[in-house]
């Protein structure tokens, strides 16, 4: 005790020192940006990070990384990503499971290439030849691998960084080969002239996965009328027979019959070279204001006098089967085309029910061109500018002057019917922002068609969360075209074949598959671009090297990603083939996810995961999403280090950022900003706080010591455990269900209600006033530190740096150097005793309308604390009733008091209603009395007692207090 002097000089006792008050070097601060550096150089130390992983006994849990693109600074997404796939990691160690993770990194493909092109001045790029190009966008790649990883090593990930793979790696590139080689030789890969979605911005056909469809696109769609030139004799007795006679001589036909086609592509018209029907639907000869006959779909007649402002009046209908062989001419050029059967792809949706076809500008037009041999026609090069074979528009780019001219020179012409804009989902280059287009190449595909049904077994055999993800895949693959894997680019994998420099033939099989892939294995694919053809083919065909070229193009990122299993999952040790978990954005069904897939199954007819797991997009607080120019971008850097102003950004360290990602449900899109930020911030304050409480009030506890039998407690701490074992069992579900939210929420309520407003709350009175040593206390330390070893445990996967400092802070001395060394918390059946949760509701429910009743109080200034009130009670429910004789007989006297439970000075239970009241209040549970408590507070305990003044040598203490001291 010391001595304080009062204003008076009168010289008097200071109880504080005679209290039980908290000691802990764990801070009230996180001081993340310095101590959670600290901690993860203490895990890399220890070889907790990685070794722990896998020195473990348990089953294998391989989650098989999707390759993020070693491209730019890291967002949002990669922190939603990466951090939910460590946490999922992280509790699968804790649970003892042999886990090892190799994070990936795409890192071949078109933008790395441009990012070195646009580093160059022009006579540099003049002088960069392929293998230079490649060097330089290899060493770019690297550089962007550094700097995520460091990223990603902040953040408090754990992988195996020494050991990360890189698809430019020699033998990543050569297990990417072999996939290449087996598909080949299963008669699964094929080269053919196809349209193919094609970039003119980027030089290079794409896949559909390299496509993105922005709001707001506008073509210039057309309707025109072509002349008609020649009928099947069993068409012009069809239209006899119903009255309408039509000229036999060609150009008077063209007069009197045109059939009227609508496009959003006039720019195709010159590669025209059929119009295609649906044979089942009926089709009119409709007269105009003009006197001529408008050949259209007759349900689209009415549509279509208001699209045109013409009268059309149907004079005569036949089936679309009657009008194949039907010959025009071309209302631009100088040849004829035929009226031919198409698909179900035509329909009277829009338009005018006949489709303009281009075989060499489409998937429909190239298949009905392949079934009635049109033949190929594509008059436009790989920048977008028409060739010679487009005649007068020679020279036009199709996306930029060759839409408007050709529509002037329909309108010259007496075939333009109508020219209006059409907004319509349309390709972009996702990577150039730029628009697409069909185009027919020589390119090298996959044949999904060959192992689409094995594919869709496949699928039916993952478990897909949210389960939605299967019939999303599902709808994919059965709807996939043959898949295109080449690329008009220097920077990738080369597709390993050699042309015949004189003829059409192709070399590739076995022989100069397995020679590639040797080569490859031991120099890295730039062997394709240093070495001749000479030694590049087998010794078998060295003498005739000079008969062929080796090819130029690149497999497509998506073949290079998509290998991944075969080059990672299934090659290293500590990993598993087909892999537990892949976990990515929901973008992915039609990217990483399904690429995979495709790979897998046609090599060994089985998916290369057990369960697909997806997330959503990181978007602002008003749900709307991040990009520069909107200025609403939030980086992960600034959340963990703050920004310039770090009043308005201030540094909240990795566990912050890591608390968001569990806190959203990421099924969906999710939120992030600085209001939200602030309100995970404050979450993590109270649990950082109700963890130093319970470590402060543990500094002179030993358990093997101190430690009271579970079954020696009262009945507040036991519920207290029974409570714990109740939240653990549900945040043990959530993990396992990958339910995060839940974690989050569990965690809160756990640590704010059930703790800190309950019973830690309650337990401060014999935490700070009693002995140290005495069997209330001790019972409490007991609980305490039962709960904060498996509270530490429970958060670690989230709160990593949070839950080893927690240890780190332990004031006795336990078996193990890491919380992640403990595993993942579980609790005695000696803690359950379910019986005790519905009288624990009861008074719970008591307490909180006694608050109530004196929060009132003190809102009009009636009551300070709580302490200066006494209460009467009188049940009202039998419930209550029951759950105060439990108490009461039960109880520990010395801790199961309902006065001390509801902190209140005095309690009366039933009884004669009290005359002189501050509050009274009736609801259904019971009748609640409010009066100020009599006697004086106790300057220790700060109780109201009528014994204070009653002790000579500490006249300003209650009676329980002077006891405590004197037996010190």
């Amino acid at each position: 005790m010391t001595q304080e002097k009062h204003p008076e000089g009168v010289a008097r006792t200071s109880y504080k020192d005679t209290l039980n008050l908290l000691q802990t070097s764990f801070g009230m601060r996180a001081n993340a940006n310095q101590r959670e550096p600290e901690l993860q150089e203490f895990w890399k130390q220890q070889g907790i990070d990685l070794q722990l992983g896998l020195n473990n006994q348990g089953q294998n849990f391989t989650l098989h990384d999707g390759p993020p693109y070693a491209n730019g600074a890291l967002h949002m997404g990669h922190a939603l990503n990466k951090v939910l796939k460590d946490i999922i990691n992280k509790h699968q160690i804790l649970r003892g499971r042999q886990v090892r993770f190799v994070p990936g990194w795409d890192c071949h493909g078109l933008p790395i290439e441009l990012k070195v092109l646009q580093n160059l001045n022009q006579e540099q790029r003049e002088a960069l030849t392929p293998l230079k190009l490649r060097k330089k966008a290899a060493a770019f790649a690297r550089k962007q691998v550094d700097s995520q990883m460091a990223g990603f090593r902040r953040w408090g990930v754990w992988a195996d960084w020494e050991h990360p793979y890189l698809t430019l790696q020699k033998e990543y590139e050569a297990a990417q080969i072999q996939v290449f080689g087996t598909m080949f030789q299963k008669g699964y890969i094929y080269r053919g002239l196809k349209p193919v979605h094609w970039s003119p911005s980027s030089r290079t056909a794409l896949a559909e996965a390299e496509l993105e469809y922005p709001d707001g696109h506008t073509s210039p769609s057309v309707y025109a009328a072509f002349p008609a030139a020649k009928l099947p004799e069993s068409l012009r007795t069809s239209l006899s027979n119903q009255g309408l006679e039509l000229p036999k001589n060609g150009l008077e036909l063209g007069q009197a019959l045109q059939i009227a086609i609508w496009t959003t592509t006039p720019w195709t018209l010159p590669a025209n070279l059929a119009v295609s029907v649906n044979e089942k639907l009926n089709y009119s000869f409709a007269v105009d204001n003009q006197g001529r006959l408008l050949l259209v779909a007759t349900e689209l007649l009415p549509s279509l006098r208001d699209t045109l402002a013409l009268e059309l009046t149907a004079r005569a209908t036949v089936k679309g089967a009657l009008l194949a062989g039907l010959i025009y001419k071309h209302p631009l050029l100088d040849r004829d085309g035929p009226i031919v059967i198409g698909g179900e792809y035509i329909t009277t949706e829009s338009g005018t029910g006949l489709v303009h076809t281009a075989p060499g500008h489409g998937v429909d037009d190239f298949n009905t061109g392949q079934k009635n041999d049109l033949g190929m026609l594509c008059p436009v090069d790989e920048s977008g500018t028409m060739t010679s074979e487009a005649g007068p528009f020679a020279g036009l780019n199709v996306l930029k002057d060759a839409n408007p001219t050709i529509i002037a020179a329909l309108k010259e012409r007496g075939a333009l019917l109508k020219h209006e804009p059409y907004s319509h989902r349309y390709p972009y280059d996702w990577r150039t922002k730029k628009p697409t287009i069909f185009r027919a190449t020589e390119q090298w595909f996959a044949s999904v068609e060959g192992f689409r049904n094995e594919a869709l077994t496949a699928i039916n055999s993952v478990e897909w969360l949210p389960a939605s993800g299967r019939n999303r895949m599902e709808a994919m693959v059965r709807e996939r075209g043959d898949w295109c894997i080449s690329r008009q680019r220097t920077w990738g994998v080369p597709i390993p074949v050699f042309y015949e420099r004189e003829g059409n033939e192709v070399l590739l099989n076995d022989e100069t598959l397995a020679h590639v892939k040797a080569l490859i294995t031991e120099h890295g694919a730039d062997v394709w671009w240093e070495r001749n053809e000479v030694e590049l083919l087998p010794p078998a065909y060295a003498a005739e090297a000079e008969r062929w070229r080796k090819g130029t193009d690149t497999m497509d990122v998506w073949f290079d990603s998509g290998s991944s299993w075969a080059a990672v999952a299934s090659q290293q040790d500590g990993l598993a083939y087909p892999a537990e978990l892949y976990l990515e954005g929901s973008d992915q069904h039609r990217g990483w996810f399904q690429s995979s897939l495709l790979t897998s199954v046609a090599i060994n007819s089985q998916a290369p995961y057990r369960q697909v797991l997806t997330h959503g997009f990181a978007l602002d607080e008003k749900g709307r999403k991040m990009s520069k120019s909107l200025g609403n971008v939030v980086d992960p850097a600034v959340i963990i280090d703050g920004g310039k102003n770090q009043k308005q950004e201030p540094p909240y360290g990795a566990d912050v950022l890591r608390l968001w990602v569990s806190s959203v449900d990421y099924s969906a899109d999710v939120p992030i900003g600085a209001s939200i930020l602030r309100q995970i911030s404050d979450v993590y304050r109270k649990v950082r706080n109700t963890s130093r409480y319970l470590l402060g009030n543990l500094h002179d506890f030993d358990p093997e010591r101190d430690a009271i039998a579970v079954s020696e407690l009262p009945l507040l701490d036991r519920w207290m455990l029974q409570r714990t074992a109740e939240v653990m069992d549900e945040i043990s579900t959530a993990f396992n269900r990958y339910e995060f939210y839940r974690f989050f929420q569990l965690l809160q309520s756990y640590c704010v209600v059930d703790l800190s407003n309950f019973y830690l709350d309650i337990a401060k009175d014999r935490l700070y006033v009693s002995s140290p040593s005495e069997r209330r206390r001790r019972s409490c330390q007991t609980v305490m530190a039962l709960i904060i070893e498996r509270l530490a445990g429970a958060i670690s996967p989230v709160l990593c740096h949070m839950a080893e400092d927690i240890w780190q802070n332990l004031p006795y001395s336990v078996a193990e150097d890491s919380v992640f060394r403990r595993g993942w918390p579980t609790v005695p059946e000696t803690w359950r005793d379910p019986s005790m949760m519905a009288p624990m509701h009861q008074l719970r429910e008591l307490r909180s309308a006694v608050n109530r009743v004196l929060e009132d109080c003190r809102s009009q200034g009636e009551l300070g604390a709580a302490l200066e009130a006494a209460v009467r009670l009188e049940a009202h429910s039998e419930a209550l009733q029951e759950a105060l004789d439990w108490l009461r007989q039960q109880g520990d006297p010395d801790v199961d008091g309902l006065r001390d439970w509801l902190l209140v000075s005095h309690l009366q239970v039933g009884g004669e209603p009290w005359a002189e009241l501050l509050a009274s209040q009736d609801n259904a549970l019971a009748t609640i009395e409010v009066a100020r408590a009599r006697g004086s507070k106790c300057e220790r305990c700060w109780h109201y007692e009528t014994d204070v003044g009653q002790h000579t040598t500490h006249p300003t203490l209650c009676g329980r207090c002077v006891g405590v001291l004197e037996h010190q």
